[in-house]
């Protein structure tokens, strides 16, 4: 079956298929072989991209901006201080503006409306750098990880800790659901993914045969074949701090929690940063069970084969 993605957005990966999201992981597999290799190409000779944050970033805005200059594109930064998002002039109106300017945008801030209004009177595609419900370039780098560890990830135990309504621990949902991953969310019953993204994933994911569960079980850790966790506090969530720091203290991943999965392999993930001492512990993060350098690394040839598969025929 011959897929193409020309001209498609990536607001949340719901809109994509399981094979359109495999097309992408194997040519984010491609892309980072080549990038080993050292070949330079010129594939986005040409082409500009807007790169709209309302938060702040490290991996993904470095990610976004290497993987479209070393191709040739010139990626523009702009924050909320540098233009008039929603101030003087209507998100709409920008949207408009940044379709006549730009071949595509990146948008990394609050509410996953403002994405999908870029999409909408744009006209070009727009790739969701994070939003408060999704993460969805994190989460292809996330699979990518795996698969490079284990091969096929269907099948597949991937057990999140921590903040189950986070937009990592949703869009792990979503594409485990999509790809046939088994993925355990651990979390307190009061930070549970909220109902309407569990109606939509479930019945994904028993077509796919993926097993997803919620649970406040911390024995859930068992058979793992990865553990993941991000964060206590959010984004714009400061002063929750100490309440989530009460609440999620016994989800901690320690050396203690790998191996109660009974899984010598078991891996660690984070998507980074870490408060190394809250959500995980410094041998973890930094022993060589950790693939948290692994995930930061491949957001860039996941975000390179993403602008590719869309910007390029």
């Amino acid at each position: 079956m011959s897929i193409s993605l020309l001209g498609r957005s990536l607001l949340t990966l719901l809109d994509y298929s399981p094979e359109e999201i495999r097309y992408l992981l194997k040519l984010s597999m491609k892309v980072k072989a080549e990038s080993k290799k050292g070949k330079i190409f010129r594939r986005f000779e040409g082409k500009t991209l807007g790169m709209l944050f309302e938060k702040r970033s490290t991996r993904t805005r470095c990610a976004f901006e290497t993987a479209f200059g070393e191709e040739g594109g010139h990626p523009v930064f702009l924050s909320t201080a540098d233009i008039q998002l929603g101030s003087k002039e209507s998100l709409e109106d920008t949207a408009r503006v940044f379709g006549r300017m730009f071949s595509a945008i990146q948008f990394r801030g609050f509410k996953q409306e403002t994405a999908e209004i870029l999409a909408k009177y744009s006209n070009i595609p727009v790739y969701n750098g994070l939003t408060d419900l999704y993460h969805p370039t994190q989460a292809l780098a996330d699979i990518l990880t795996l698969e490079e560890n284990f091969g096929s990830v269907k099948g597949k135990n991937l057990v999140f800790t921590g903040d189950g309504r986070n937009n990592v621990a949703r869009s792990l949902m979503v594409i485990c659901s999509k790809l046939g991953t088994n993925f355990t969310i651990i979390t307190p019953a009061e930070l549970n993914p909220d109902e309407e993204l569990c109606k939509k994933v479930f019945p994904i994911a028993e077509k796919s045969g993926a097993v997803i569960k919620i649970t406040s079980d911390i024995g859930a850790v068992k058979n793992a074949d990865a553990l993941y966790t991000d964060v206590w506090t959010s984004m714009g969530e400061d002063d929750k701090k100490e309440e989530r720091i009460k609440l999620l203290s016994s989800y901690q991943v320690n050396q203690n929690l790998m191996d109660k999965t009974g899984n010598k392999d078991v891996i660690f993930l984070h998507c980074l940063p870490a408060v190394k001492g809250e959500e995980v512990t410094a041998d973890v993060i930094d022993g060589i069970q950790s693939r948290a350098w692994d995930q930061a690394e491949n957001r860039k040839h996941t975000i390179k084969a993403l602008m590719l598969a869309t910007l390029c025929k």
